[in-house]
């Protein structure tokens, strides 16, 4: 069906640029002043038969929101300022979005941590697609990734389908749906324009786990913790931030993909907090393309190793100064930001497989990562 929704759409525009190119100064398309009252409706039919064909594949759209709109929220949080002075009451409203979860019997409300950082439980306000408004009954946040679930107690819930962001390719068509500018249920379409986004500067939130998606689908003030939504109704990631000079969509637009969000969000409600793994490395930040021909290799790729700590994971696993890691457990490696995000999500104590270049020639080593706070309690 995606791809006759394709074919049409090209259909479509391509007898728009041709209408364009036969049409007369005038703006007339030769012959059309000669037709007769008949001929023109029967025109007519023919452009409603094949508009209708377009409309019947541009439904799916319509059929995505229907499914998708009940479950999400907006949220309006009321938080102290931490600039006002303390003999004062100053106070400042954040509108964010978020998705309905269901994990086990429970329900809970996926969003983004600076949506509702620094507003206590009671001023958290969620307005359900039916008009209800609800706060929740506790909350989770992580700093990291700017991951937030809360916990709710309500009755007739539409809990979302969360699709596999590892399947979300490029080119892929997405909608995204929120509360900008507090619009509450607003939709916007467009498609995947990029993966792989890492050392973003997102303003005051310093998010030190990056791996977002970039869409061009319009994402404003107020969209943050919204879905972003495959054509199958599924949620692929949680929209979080855009590159603007103007405060507003220029289409450009992050979101988290909903896999590493999952991830966060189970932790969270399971443990109280996130559990990261841990390598034990210090990477080559400026590792270059010089410095990789001296050790054998064409160019800089993978992750250079200038440090190894003592006792950790990389260390027995016998990692050494030079080696340059290639693959992380099967995920060729793109830049440092990349490797570190890979070893965070891993399970603690899981052994995976590196693929390292020592020597001038690639080695295959197995590492068992441990937990990051046994070696830096700060994380």
């Amino acid at each position: 069906m995606i791809a006759h929704f394709h074919r049409f759409l090209r259909l479509a525009i391509g007898a728009a640029f041709l209408l364009g190119c036969f049409a007369s100064a005038d703006g007339q398309v030769p012959g059309q002043a000669d037709q007769t009252p008949a001929e023109r409706a029967k025109e007519f039919d023919k452009l409603a038969h094949d508009v209708a064909q377009l409309e019947a594949q541009g439904n799916v759209l319509k059929q995505v929101v229907r499914l998708v709109r009940s479950t999400v929220v907006h949220i309006e949080a009321e938080k102290t300022d931490p600039s006002a002075k303390k003999y004062t009451h100053h106070s400042i409203e954040e509108a964010g979005s978020g998705t309905i979860l269901q994990l086990g019997d429970k329900f809970y409300i996926l969003t983004n941590r600076h949506v509702i950082k620094s507003a206590v439980v009671t001023n958290i306000h969620v307005k359900l697609n039916d008009g209800r408004v609800i706060s929740p009954t506790q909350v989770w946040s992580d700093a990291g990734t700017d991951v937030a679930i809360m916990a709710i107690n309500a009755t007739h819930l539409v809990p979302a389908r969360i699709g596999d962001s590892d399947k979300v390719d490029i080119g892929d068509f997405v909608l995204a749906m929120g509360s900008p500018f507090g619009l509450s249920h607003s939709v916007t379409f467009g498609i995947i324009s990029a993966k792989g986004r890492r050392d973003l500067e997102l303003g005051d939130e310093k998010v030190q786990y990056q791996d977002f998606m970039q869409t061009d689908a319009a994402i404003n003030p107020g969209n943050s913790g919204g879905p972003l939504i495959s054509l199958r109704g599924e949620v692929v990631g949680i929209n979080t931030a855009i590159a603007s000079n103007s405060g507003g969509s220029e289409g450009i637009g992050f979101t988290i993909p909903i896999n590493m969000a999952m991830n966060i969000a189970r932790q969270l409600v399971e443990h109280g907090n996130v559990v990261r793994a841990f390598l034990g490395v210090t990477l080559d930040s400026k590792f270059t393309d010089a410095a990789a021909e001296k050790l054998g290799l064409p160019q800089s790729i993978g992750s250079h190793v200038s440090a190894i700590t003592p006792n950790s994971p990389a260390a027995v696993a016998r990692l050494q100064v030079d080696d340059v890691i290639l693959e992380f457990n099967g995920v060729s490696i793109e830049s440092d930001a990349h490797l570190v995000n890979l070893v965070s999500l891993t399970a603690v104590g899981k052994e995976v497989p590196m693929l390292v270049f020592r020597d001038k020639k690639s080695l295959k080593l197995g590492v068992k990562v441990g937990d990051r706070s046994s070696f830096d309690p700060t994380n």
